[in-house]
């Protein structure tokens, strides 16, 4: 039986074949309708999955590249959001890590730049020449748009974790080592500078401690009065100096009365700070801060590793850029230095007013509610303070920092001044989102709370902060 081979070409398919199989790859360039249709197809395969238009119709090579770039984005996407469902604090230690955060800017840089390429090619594989007139105009025009959208989401994104890398450096760039809590508690002593406009030195004006529950987030914060004095200080240098209580010094070239605000004028300029504190500088603080940390470890009995300095003038800053801060206004309250001499209506050197009521309030008026004490009380001010503070907190909702978050960043970098280490953000970040679930309970060592300010009942004080910090538990009634 004979066979007879098949001719030589009948394997081949024709051309007619190919472009009915394949019209990406091999189209129909005569007919403009075609070459039309695919240039939208191209164009948007090139948007929902950089470098499958390659794949079909152009560079192998470039669109495996190109897809396979993709994929891993999409899977440390994925991984990402995996991470922060199930392993909180880890997203949140990569988070906060200067060298990941760089790595995450190359990469996205790196990927929008082949975004880019993928583009530019796909353009090319259209042959917009052979198209009709309609996709001749509007494919261009659409792989324009679709290309600024893609970029312009990877700059904003870039934009976001710069903010982040450049914060973290600024103001955690130096600090001591971490350290445990303390009896279950973050304890960071939180002070305000009033150096703003119209202010013509800094001083500690505002003092108190965040306690934080290492375990649940629960948040107590603890106002201590400006001009508390004849305090006793926790072991320390100051306590060497004061084995009782601290005592105020009357000099004509350099003296101090016994408050507690009075603490950065002895130390950084009527005596040797550094002396009495060598190790402040190169762990991120001050002597000035440290002798404070002394005072209020010696007037709670609570140990405070950490502290975070805030500038008056950055606080205004920062309720800007969260759009400002919804407060029920009392008391009406003046603006400005105070008068100059005594007994001055406020009416004739108040800057302006703050109107009693239900207010909105901009980082300047904010900054005034804060400072304002000529017409009220140092306790009325601390009480405003605190609010502030919790008025503050509610902001600082997800969406709204996400919304906001270059200038919260900006901001933070010229507010804050802190020795927390940065290798413990993640962990303090992570109580931090468990703390706003909770109410802030605070504490106020004022008259009206039983604590006189002329002579103090330090034991009360300390009993004050432990029952707030570890309440008591109920005890159950037996059965019957």
């Amino acid at each position: 039986m004979t066979v007879t081979a098949p001719p030589r070409n009948s394997a081949r398919p024709r051309r007619g074949s190919l472009i009915e199989e394949r019209p990406l790859r091999h189209p129909d360039t005569t007919s403009p309708e075609v070459m039309g249709r695919r240039g939208w197809w191209l164009v948007v395969l090139n948007f929902l999955l950089p470098g499958s238009a390659q794949v079909l119709a152009g560079n192998r090579r470039l669109g495996r590249f190109g897809l396979a770039a993709t994929i891993t984005m999409w899977v440390i996407a994925l991984l990402t959001v995996l991470t922060g469902l199930l392993w909180r604090p880890l997203l949140l230690s990569l988070a906060t890590n200067w060298l990941v955060l760089l790595i995450v800017q190359v990469v996205i840089a790196f990927y929008a730049v082949l975004w880019i390429v993928l583009t530019v090619d796909t353009l090319r594989l259209v042959k917009l020449v052979r198209a009709g007139t309609v996709a001749r105009i509007g494919v261009p025009l659409l792989a324009i748009l679709l290309a600024v959208a893609s970029t312009s989401a990877a700059a904003w994104t870039f934009d976001r974790v710069n903010s982040v890398r450049e914060t973290l450096s600024t103001v955690f760039g130096a600090s001591g080592p971490s350290v445990p809590p303390s009896d279950g508690y973050y304890n960071v002593l939180l002070l305000g500078a009033d150096s703003g406009e119209g202010r013509d030195s800094m001083r500690f004006d505002s003092i108190s401690v965040v306690s934080v529950n290492a375990e649940t987030g629960a948040t107590t914060i603890t106002g201590v009065p400006r001009d508390m004095g004849h305090f006793p200080f926790a072991p320390g240098p100051m306590k060497d100096l004061y084995p009782d209580v601290h005592e105020g010094r009357v000099d004509p070239n350099c003296g101090w009365s016994s408050g507690i605000n009075q603490l950065q004028t002895e130390v950084e300029i009527c005596r040797d700070g550094n002396a009495l504190y060598p190790d402040a500088h190169d762990d991120g603080s001050s002597p000035g801060v440290e002798a404070t940390k002394d005072a209020v470890e010696g007037i709670l009995g609570i140990t405070i590793p950490y502290y975070v300095f805030i500038d008056m003038k950055g606080f205004a800053d920062l309720v800007d850029a969260l759009g400002g801060v919804d407060i029920n206004v009392v008391e009406r309250l003046p603006k400005g230095g105070g008068p100059q001499y005594e007994g001055q209506p406020a009416d004739d050197w108040a800057e302006g007013w703050i109107e009693a009521g239900q207010q909105h309030m901009d980082g300047d008026t904010a900054q005034w509610y804060a400072r304002s004490r000529y017409t009220t009380s140092d306790f009325d001010r601390m009480r405003r303070q605190r609010e502030l503070q919790q008025a503050i907190l509610a902001q600082m909702t997800p969406q709204n920092v996400l919304d906001r978050f270059t200038e919260i960043a900006d901001a933070g970098q010229v507010l804050v001044q802190t020795d927390i280490p940065a290798d413990l953000l993640p962990f303090l970040a992570d109580i931090a989102m468990k703390a706003k679930e909770q109410p802030v309970t605070t504490i106020e060592l004022t008259p009206e709370n039983g604590i006189e300010e002329a002579d103090p009942d330090w034991a009360l004080v300390r009993q004050m902060v432990q029952d707030a910090l570890h309440p008591q538990t109920p005890t159950p009634a037996p059965e019957g």
